[in-house]
């Protein structure tokens, strides 16, 4: 008889079984309501079972679920023009996830250097703390030793410096560099915040030198900065971003988007995947942009970023023994306790709060878009009993 579950056990799971959605609660089936400021890490930008979605989806799946990539479809005709209508970007590749969507933009940055006479540039700057998904590609660009350990041999061609110092970029500059790639504000590596210098440093070194910028916005994006993206608080213009997490509301979609300089030069059949530009998720990905576009959405984000995190620095001064630092952007925002993150997390959760513990020893406080001040107040009244606790 097998000692493991059915399902392999390579999550930290809590023992919570989970019925239902609703709203900015998730139900257990137990019937226990918990306030989810984790939504699904960072997925769920509009709650639980949100009707538009769920309206959008039904009547999807009453038309077509799947057809091959050799056909166009109505619904990633509409989504893929309005993103880039709404964004930076000239062309947008549509993929099932936010690893996914880095692979495509890290293919994407070689390959322009490939068809544009210089292939011997291959080479990409990554940073630490970094976290780009769990694909070979992932975990080779990335910082998180956890990720990586034992997968080896890893893929090369990255070289990996400290966030936040450019005179470390420049160093690692060489002949063989092909471009760029970072979180604007890390999730796994803690809430840690690129410096609004540093992002415009990086696109005039870019310029500079003949590289290309990509953004990993699979966590960061789509909103939850308080903004489309985050990049876009720093004044700078990409060549890629990737795109995951929010853009589907829950649904598994992620998107790679371009500027023509990068999209004009990739010829037909270097990329692809058969799940890509699903029906489904199209559909799903309008309808969850719609919600993201309405009157009022980003300054609602801000808001109640800005009212969070001066509920959480407060919990902080009256426990400096027990909160070492409090940090964010819109509702992306980091708590790292002086104990046990995770310890702290499961406190939380007991008591009716699902948060986000991190690889490092911080705690996300992602929750949907759509919170009130009510539900911070709930959250920081559990937190800080939570604390108290400690």
């Amino acid at each position: 008889m097998t000692s493991i579950t059915p399902y392999l056990p390579i999550y930290r799971r809590t023992g919570l079984r989970i019925a239902r959605g609703d709203g900015v609660h998730l139900i257990a089936d137990d019937g226990r309501r918990i306030l989810d400021f984790a939504a699904g890490i960072a997925v769920n930008a509009f709650g639980h079972s949100h009707p538009h979605l769920v309206e959008a989806l039904q009547k999807q799946a009453g038309l077509l679920w799947h057809c091959s990539n050799q056909f166009v479809t109505e619904q990633l005709e509409i989504f893929a023009a309005r993103l880039v209508e709404h964004t930076f970007a000239d062309s947008v590749f549509f993929c099932s996830s936010g690893t996914e969507a880095v692979e495509a933009g890290i293919k994407f940055l070689r390959r322009y250097h490939y068809e544009t006479g210089a292939p011997y540039r291959e080479r990409i700057i990554t940073f630490d703390g970094g976290f780009h998904g769990r694909t070979y590609g992932g975990i080779s660009a990335g910082g998180n030793a956890s990720a990586r350990a034992g997968f080896g041999p890893l893929l090369l061609g990255f070289d990996r410096v400290a966030f936040n110092d450019i005179d470390a970029v420049k160093r690692a500059i060489g002949k063989n560099t092909a471009g760029i790639l970072l979180e604007p504000i890390q999730g796994e590596g803690g809430v840690q915040i690129a410096d609004h210098q540093f992002l415009r440093d990086l696109r005039t070194l870019c310029d500079e030198q003949g590289l290309l910028l990509m953004c990993d916005e699979v966590q960061c994006g789509y909103g939850r900065p308080g903004s489309f993206y985050a990049f876009e608080q720093a004044g700078i213009k990409p060549d890629i971003v990737s795109s995951a997490k929010g853009i589907g509301g829950g649904f598994p979609l992620g998107a790679t988007l371009v500027t023509e300089k990068v999209g004009s030069v990739l010829p037909t059949g270097s990329h692809g995947g058969t799940y890509n530009n699903n029906p489904l998720a199209m559909a799903v990905g309008n309808a969850a942009l719609d919600l993201l576009l309405a009157d009022g959405v980003f300054d609602h984000v801000r808001k109640m970023g800005d009212y969070l995190l001066v509920g959480l620095k407060k919990i902080q001064t009256a426990y400096p023994d027990k909160i070492r630092d409090v940090r964010g952007v819109g509702l992306m925002i980091g708590i790292e306790p002086t104990g046990a993150a995770r310890a702290l997390a499961a406190e939380m959760l007991a008591n009716g709060l699902a948060t986000s513990p991190t690889v490092t020893n911080v705690i996300r406080f992602v929750p949907p878009l759509i919170i009130t001040r009510e539900h911070a107040d709930a959250a920081l009244e559990i937190l800080e009993a939570a604390v108290k606790k400690q």
